[in-house]
């Protein structure tokens, strides 16, 4: 009986960093004072969050314009099961908030007991958040104007913040941005994972073509046919193409200048991204002759990141025609 096809949870994040500007700039740092502004446009009305140019003429716009701290739900809908990361941890409403002053709406979260407690057109204050560093979170989500639910309580950890001097203004803000979901492989990859948990590259003949796919994709893009034949293969290759990176950024392992390159495992015709160590960065070149070099076995899980890196062998580069069909 066949295995069953792996599964596993995925979480791919970043943290987003953008500079403010002028008239964002002004939005947020703002907020760090409890303070609402919005920005006219040509035709009078007042946009909140303020726009950086007028929707009608695409001039910039300078005209700020302080608005109030309440408003009325001009639309909602209900958030039963939030989101890590969400304005709240306890099922709330998203709403379109148009602010006193304000002629445009702004989206946020309502904090009501339930839904039967939300109404399109009831007015709604907000809730400033415990510790205001300068971004949109800084309104921690809005309440009803008359209500008496007692205040939940502390609001969430503040969102992290860009370095800058102490007293000047925000001129960067950072938001973290995660999707999570859950990945389920074919039984073809399951098979090529689970190989690599052995310390085993195993690849798919395409019975057509005869081209050999690592990994395998369960059928041949060219031939459109199945690609049952597995073929074991070695852990040796060369590189086909390559790029130094020498530019750092929030979360790398590594300190610059490195290599990723593509590296086309001997037998294959497909080749994988993946790190290249155990040379200067300026000695990697097309060709090179590589080698996996594994992490210790008691690390070994079913991935790829089986291998930590590629490192060169030592043999003379692969004559460019060999791979160049490859590129």
């Amino acid at each position: 009986m066949s295995e069953a096809p792996l599964s596993a949870p995925m979480n791919i994040g970043f943290d987003y960093t953008r500079s403010v500007g002028p008239v964002l700039g002004r939005f947020v740092n703002g907020l760090a004072a409890h303070r609402i502004e919005g920005v006219r446009g040509s035709d009078g009305r007042v946009h909140v969050p303020p726009v950086e140019y007028d929707p009608l003429t695409a001039e910039a716009l300078t005209e700020f314009v302080e608005v109030g701290t309440e408003g009325t739900v001009k639309s909602w809908t209900w958030m039963a099961e939030p989101l890590d990361g969400q304005p709240l941890s306890r099922p709330f409403a998203w709403a379109l908030i148009q602010l006193d002053g304000a002629d445009t709406a702004m989206l946020h979260a309502v904090d009501v007991p339930g839904p039967e407690h939300m109404s399109t057109g009831m007015r709604v204050a907000v809730r400033w958040a415990d510790e205001t560093v300068g971004h949109i979170r800084d309104i921690a989500y809005f309440r009803p104007v008359r209500t008496d639910t007692a205040d939940a309580g502390p609001t969430a950890d503040p969102p992290p913040v860009a370095e800058r001097e102490e007293g000047d203004p925000v001129g960067v803000v950072i938001t973290p941005v995660h999707l999570k979901y859950r990945h389920s492989a074919s039984p073809e990859e399951s098979r090529y994972l689970r190989a690599l948990a052995k310390g085993k590259l195993i690849g798919q003949r395409c019975p057509v073509c005869h081209k050999v796919y690592l990994p395998p994709r369960g059928a041949c893009p060219t031939d459109g046919v199945p690609t049952t034949d597995e073929v074991e293969l070695p852990d040796t290759g060369i590189i086909t193409t390559f790029c130094v990176v020498n530019v750092p950024f929030l979360g790398q392992r590594i300190k610059p200048p490195y290599v990723t390159a593509y590296v086309l495992i001997d037998g294959a015709d497909i080749a994988f991204l993946h790190l290249i160590l155990g040379c200067d960065a300026a000695d990697v070149r097309m060709g090179m002759r590589v080698r996996a070099s594994w992490r210790p076995r008691e690390e070994w899980t079913t991935s790829l990141e089986n291998i930590a890196h590629f490192e060169p062998t030592g043999e003379p580069d692969a004559p460019y025609e060999s791979f160049a069909h490859h590129l």
